[in-house]
Parts: structure tokens; C-alpha cells; sequence
């Protein structure tokens, strides 16, 4: 709590009980584990890198706990299997949707967990265990220096796309047409970004660029109010189009990137990761 409210008075008044209590309690803690979990941010406390990972695993606990109570007190028979995904900040949200279609078809009650974050960091607690697997849109390299099996799920092109009057203008003479239209587009440390200029530059047409998104979902919503086109990725372009009201100018096979289940382990072994995967490669990428 006091990592939440940032202060020991505030979580004090949020738990009712008093601010020595809640600082003694904090003491012990930290001289149990050994070193500090909180730093102090101008008046405020925030957490540590250790109180970080700390946090992470209390939040861990405390769930594990509220399944034990629903489970003795609402629901008895068998417990439900958890399942803990990392997404990279760049991974299609459309995309996502459609591949954990495939964990809530299963016949046994499920628990996903989803948690967005950088590849780096998202290896390194799939390589703890903490995370069954890392859906990306680029491999784990071995720079990373974390044991990891990258399992390629496919190979998506792009669909440019707008609102209806602007993918009606845009869709005659396409690509040049493309060449000075308002552009809505991934940030430059995105790898879609870099594979979209290269298209450009091989076909010498130049947007003109205004804004970019390392959400795509956000990207989308942008778009669907008339500030330019975009692109969505070809695999999940019925759905995408249909979310934001987009109408589409033209597909691209050539244009767009790969995606990636990551693993600990060579062979993929929980039942909610073998059904994402095949359902990946039989449906969505096939």
C-alpha cells in the first residue's frame, strides 16, 4: 500500500492503522530481505529496484491467496490453470486478441495473466519463471544474455488504411498516392517503422508524417478520426478495420515482420502455450 499511495501516511489512513505501525512493519522487512525497498522521491517514497521485484512477487502471493479463498469458498472442484504472458510494447494488441482466443477455448478453467513491457526485461522474467511465455514481434537475441527458444509464429504483411473518403482518395494511383498524404505511423525504434521505409524509399514516395505511436492501438484510434492513414497487419485486417472504422487502400505482402512465441524451454509444454502456438500456426498465420 505504500508503494500505491507513495507515502506511509496515506497508506496508514488507507489500512487504519497507525504511521509507526506501518514503518516498523517496513523496517522489518527491509533487514529480513536485506536491503532498502523504498527511496525517497521529493516528498514522496517510491520503490527501489529491489522493492520493485519485490512487489511484483507480494502481488503474486496475494493473488495466489485470493484463489485459494474463491476456490474454498465459491468454487469447489479443480483450480484454474494460470497462464503468464508476456507482450512487448510493440505487439499488435489486435493481434494478441485473436491469438488468446485460443487459451479461453480450452476445457478446463484458465487464469491469464498479461503484462506489457520491454523484451529485455520480459526474457529475464521468462527466464525466472515468471512468465510461461513472451509473445514479440522480434527474436530474443543472444545479446540478452538470458536462455531463451525463440518459436517463429508467422510472417505478416501490412494493409494501409484510412477513413472511407481518405481511402477512396488514396486508393487510386496507390503507392504514389502516398506520397504527401497525412501519415500516422510507428516510432522509429520500432522494427514495422523501419521495414515501412524501406518500402518508401524503394517506391521514392515520401508521407508526410503526422504523428507517431508505439501503440498501435492508440495509432488506430488516431487514424479512425481523420488525421491520416495507417497500417495494420494483413493477418488480423478484417478485425482491425471493423475496430476503428477504417476502410483499406491497398495490402502489402512485402512490407511487415515476424512474430515470435518465446520460451524457456525448447519444447513448449503448458497446455495454454501449445494452444496458442498451434492455433497461431494453423489459423492466424497459416
Amino acid at each position: 500500500m505504500v508503494a500505491k499511495k507513495g507515502s506511509v501516511r496515506k497508506a496508514a489512513e488507507e489500512l487504519h492503522v497507525s504511521q509507526p505501525s506501518i514503518s516498523a512493519q517496513l523496517k522489518l522487512l527491509e533487514e529480513a530481505l536485506g536491503d532498502q525497498l523504498f527511496r525517497r522521491s521529493g516528498r514522496n517514497l517510491v520503490l527501489s529496484e529491489k522493492g520493485q521485484m519485490v512487489l511484483s512477487y507480494a502481488e503474486e502471493i496475494f493473488s495466489t491467496g485470493r484463489e485459494l479463498m474463491n476456490a474454498v469458498r465459491q468454487r469447489p472442484g479443480k483450480r484454474a490453470l494460470r497462464l503468464n504472458i508476456g507482450l512487448t510494447d510493440s505487439f499488435p494488441k489486435v493481434i494478441a486478441f485473436q491469438i488468446l482466443k485460443a487459451v479461453f477455448r480450452l476445457n478446463e478453467p484458465i487464469h491469464v495473466v498479461c503484462r506489457d513491457g520491454e523484451i529485455g526485461p520480459l526474457v529475464h522474467q521468462l527466464q525466472m519463471h515468471r512468465l510461461d511465455m513472451v509473445l514479440a514481434d522480434e527474436p530474443a537475441s543472444s545479446s540478452l544474455k538470458a536462455r531463451a527458444f525463440n518459436h517463429r509464429l508467422g510472417h505478416s504483411g501490412l494493409t494501409f488504411c484510412a477513413v472511407p473518403a481518405l481511402a477512396a482518395k488514396l486508393r487510386r494511383n496507390f503507392p504514389q498516392s502516398l506520397d504527401g498524404a497525412p501519415a500516422l505511423l510507428p516510432t522509429e525504434n520500432m522494427g514495422l517503422r523501419t521495414a515501412l521505409e524501406s518500402w518508401f524509399d524503394t517506391k521514392g514516395i515520401r508521407p508526410r508524417l503526422v504523428g507517431e505511436f508505439e501503440d498501435s492501438a492508440l495509432m488506430g484510434v488516431c487514424s479512425s478520426g481523420g488525421r491520416g492513414f495507417t497500417v495494420v497487419q494483413s493477418v488480423v485486417e478484417r478485425a482491425a478495420l471493423k475496430q476503428y472504422g477504417l476502410r483499406k487502400i491497398a495490402r502489402v505482402k512485402e512490407c511487415g515482420n515476424d512474430f515470435y512465441a518465446i520460451t524457456a524451454d525448447r519444447r513448449v509444454k503448458h497446455p495454454g502455450v501449445v494452444a496458442i502456438t498451434d492455433h497461431a500456426y494453423s489459423e492466424i498465420f497459416a
